[in-house]
């Protein structure tokens, strides 16, 4: 159903499907009978000639029937999304060994921070790159995020993640790309006049391609330093 979400692309992104599409079909299926109904009753309960008004106090039954139905389907909801939350939010959620990458945001652009050959942030050997997010595919990513100005929302839609950036925050959000491709990277919360133009290119390289990608970028770095 490509149609109605992009094409999914991380390893995640089935079980938030799923959750998206169950909700879609409940809250169509309610909108239905509601406007139904609602239609039933104009005719049903039109004004006509000599007919008078009657007035209606209420139904226990039914008003017990609609607020249990509604409850019943939420709690159902969150207890089906609570374990798919877990394990893309969870305090222990990040898989072991995934990849550091930090994410500066400022309006209006992304500074994306890569770890050297030591594979650690906050070391010598980082390079930073503008609006470029690299990524291996089949390799669990952690995003350290970070903002210098106001509220920014990182956004990936083929990768179905969505986090906020907070000043004075610094968090961590991770996902594991599945396909080689490009696809965009947008801010979602409205940061100010140039927020439209607030998007970075999102690279998904095989595993060879990434490293060659991530020593060119270090010997280029090394170049300008000199």
């Amino acid at each position: 159903m490509d149609w109605i979400l992009p094409h999914a692309v991380s390893s995640y992104a089935g079980d938030i499907d799923a959750i998206y599409y169950l909700i879609l079909v409940i809250t169509g299926i309610a909108f239905v009978v509601t406007e139904a109904a609602l239609v039933w009753f104009l005719i049903k309960y039109r004004g006509r000639p000599g007919r008078q008004a009657s007035y209606i106090h209420g139904n226990t039954k039914a008003e017990i029937v609609w607020t249990a139905v509604p409850a019943v389907t939420v709690v159902v909801i969150g207890l089906l999304s609570g374990s798919v939350w877990n394990s893309i939010k969870g305090r222990d959620s990040v898989p072991a060994g995934a990849i550091p990458i930090g994410v500066h945001a400022k309006q209006f652009e992304w500074n994306v921070t890569y770890p050297g050959a030591d594979g650690q942030l906050g070391t010598g050997d980082d390079f930073t790159v503008r609006n470029q997010l690299h990524v291996p595919v089949d390799t669990p990513v952690v995003v350290h995020l970070s903002s210098e100005d106001v509220i920014h929302s990182f956004f990936i839609p083929a990768f179905r993640v969505k986090q906020d950036a907070v000043p004075g925050m610094h968090i961590r959000v991770w996902f594991k790309a599945m396909e080689t491709g490009e696809y965009e990277l947008a801010c979602a919360e409205l940061c100010g006049l140039g927020h439209y133009r607030m998007r970075a290119a999102v690279t998904v390289h095989t595993a060879d391609d990434y490293q060659r990608w991530l020593s060119e970028q270090s010997q280029t770095v090394a170049l300008q330093e000199r």
